[in-house]
């Protein structure tokens, strides 16, 4: 356990500064899928966003999702709003780590374009890791006004 909470901090430190990240690896000593699956996203934390992007070169919401499942051999499609037909909706008061939440960020489509991968549930508050246009790969809080505002549904696919 303390190997993992080790794990959970420094990733993110270690990814979070420069440019282009180098995110080809993660600890496979992680005791289980949905953990790896968390650990190989967060390996990209700091990755610049690039538009159909699964490098350390440049990553897009779908393509970090899509990239870190398929390291455990799960194969997802590869658009978020394909994505959000997969697995089985859930409430969001039973996300937990490694279930998907999507969400519809523009105003005039009423389709879901946006997808991330919650990492941590603490005290009721969701955190999920994404790519945004502005900040690339980072965490954020289901909390937060923006993403409060355009959550649509939660889904779990393992």
């Amino acid at each position: 356990m303390k190997k993992l909470v080790f794990l959970l901090i420094i990733i993110p430190l270690l990814t979070s500064c420069g440019g282009a990240k180098k995110a080809t690896s993660y600890n496979l000593d992680t005791p289980n899928k949905t953990e790896r699956i968390v650990a190989q996203a967060q390996a990209f934390s700091g990755t610049r966003y690039k538009f159909g992007g699964t490098t350390s070169k440049g990553m897009d919401c779908s393509g970090l999702v899509y990239v870190a499942f398929q390291k455990e051999n799960i194969v997802l499609p590869r658009v978020s709003r394909q994505m959000a037909k997969k697995g089985k909706p859930i409430s969001i008061n039973s996300a937990r780590k490694g279930d998907l939440v999507f969400f519809k960020t523009n105003k005039n489509s009423r389709q879901i374009n946006h997808v991330g991968l919650v990492t941590a549930v603490k005290s009721g508050e969701i955190y999920f890791i994404h790519s945004t246009t502005s900040k690339g790969v980072l965490t954020s809080s289901l909390e937060e006004s923006y993403w409060k505002r355009a959550f649509v549904e939660a889904r779990r696919v393992i």
